[in-house]
């Protein structure tokens, strides 16, 4: 059997950690039950798990347990706290949504779709680097701002943003916070109440659960309104039968995530400066694109000028799986809309490959990476 590519695209989606899968189950099987029917053994059995992994995810963001509302994962958090804070405030006197031009698409273009409204949006630029201007942000804060949608860690570029003192400036100007912590949650530390935010979207999938299930975070007293109506599950906030494997695979992948975080950072840290490292001494002209320190762990944007990532990819498909940007996006075609963001031209910004480690990269995956990614400059004619 032919050896599969070294896989670095953890950005992208995670593998399933065993244990994960183990958790999970017997809720395929034994545990099948309907969570909301709990007159009987088989519903009450389902509906203790899904407590105990509404626990977890909580436990992992620093959240009180009826603050998390299970969904199917971070595309539909993001669009149940952008129209569902907008819908609850249609009376009021706040009709502006602000985010920013690096955001995922799930933010992005549901900021676009509510602006064919009535909806006032603005959209803010971030420097080089990818951090968001302060100053810019002040300015698009008064009185008719309602809410705020600000991407933690980037999905292309790895860019952390400064979550508590956009929180500030907000809460200041009588605004609520949304962040997608999609990439961050499960990687680095987060905190809602360190943070402030009001609501933050995260996915299973990008930290070592299955595809299908998220969580939206809405704080207590925040008022939002369902996109789907129906039986009235997750307290009124997302109708429909919880798909209770999926949910229980989440919690298990918050509470691993949360308990081997520390030690799991450094290691992966390390792997990635190695690999950055030694592929910048076999080519000096490699580019880091985003900022250099503020980056998520196991996060690279890199390019090599006049080589076309698409073509990297292709040519070394058989030994790394890699990316040219977000996966969400990538039918799209021309340059990434993150990274025109930062500044770049076209031609460079095509040049964009992202490398992303995870849980289960080893040293001989870096050794490899580093051989293939070395040779990119040999790949074209």
């Amino acid at each position: 059997m032919m050896e599969r590519p070294v896989y670095l695209d953890y950005q992208a989606t995670t593998p399933l950690d065993p244990a994960v899968r183990k958790a999970m189950r017997p809720y395929w099987r034994e545990g099948f039950g309907n969570p909301h029917s709990v007159g009987h053994d088989y519903g009450a059995e389902a509906a203790r798990a899904l407590r105990h992994a509404r626990a977890q995810v909580a436990g992992l963001i620093n959240a009180d347990d009826g603050e998390i509302v299970f969904t199917s994962g971070a595309t539909e958090s993001c669009n149940l706290a952008l129209r569902g804070i907008l819908s609850a405030a249609a009376d009021g006197p706040r009709d502006r949504i602000v985010t920013v031009a690096t955001e995922h698409p799930a933010v992005f273009e549901t900021v676009q779709d509510l602006g064919r409204t009535d909806t006032d949006i603005v959209v803010l630029q971030v420097d080089s680097n990818g951090i968001l201007d302060l100053a810019r942000l002040d300015a698009a804060l008064d009185e008719r701002t309602l809410l705020v949608s600000v991407m933690a860690a980037n999905n292309e570029i790895g860019v952390l943003q400064p979550m508590r003192d956009i929180a500030v400036r907000c809460h200041a100007a009588g605004a609520l916070l949304h962040s997608d912590a999609t990439q961050a949650a499960g990687r680095i530390p987060v905190d809602v109440e360190e943070w402030g935010v009001d609501l933050l979207s995260l996915s299973a999938h990008k930290m070592y659960g299955p595809k299908g299930a998220g969580a939206l975070f809405v704080r207590s007293g925040v008022a939002i309104r369902p996109m789907v109506t129906g039986g009235g599950q997750e307290q009124g906030r997302r109708s429909g039968t919880v798909a209770t494997p999926l949910v229980v695979g989440l919690g298990e992948a918050c509470e691993i995530a949360g308990s081997n975080m520390a030690a799991e950072r450094r290691r992966i840290d390390d792997l990635t400066a190695r690999l950055c490292e030694r592929i910048r001494n076999a080519c000096p002209e490699m580019r880091l694109f985003g900022d250099a320190e503020r980056r998520l762990p196991g996060s690279l944007s890199i390019g090599f000028p006049g080589v076309p990532a698409d073509h990297v990819v292709r040519n070394l498909r058989d030994r790394i799986a890699i990316a040219t940007g977000s996966a969400c996006a990538s039918v799209a075609s021309g340059p990434s809309r993150v990274l025109l963001a930062l500044g770049l031209d076209a031609e460079t910004a095509q040049t964009a490959l992202r490398v992303s480690l995870g849980r289960f990269t080893t040293e001989d995956d870096v050794a490899i990476a580093v051989e293939a990614l070395s040779s990119v400059r040999v790949v074209l004619p």
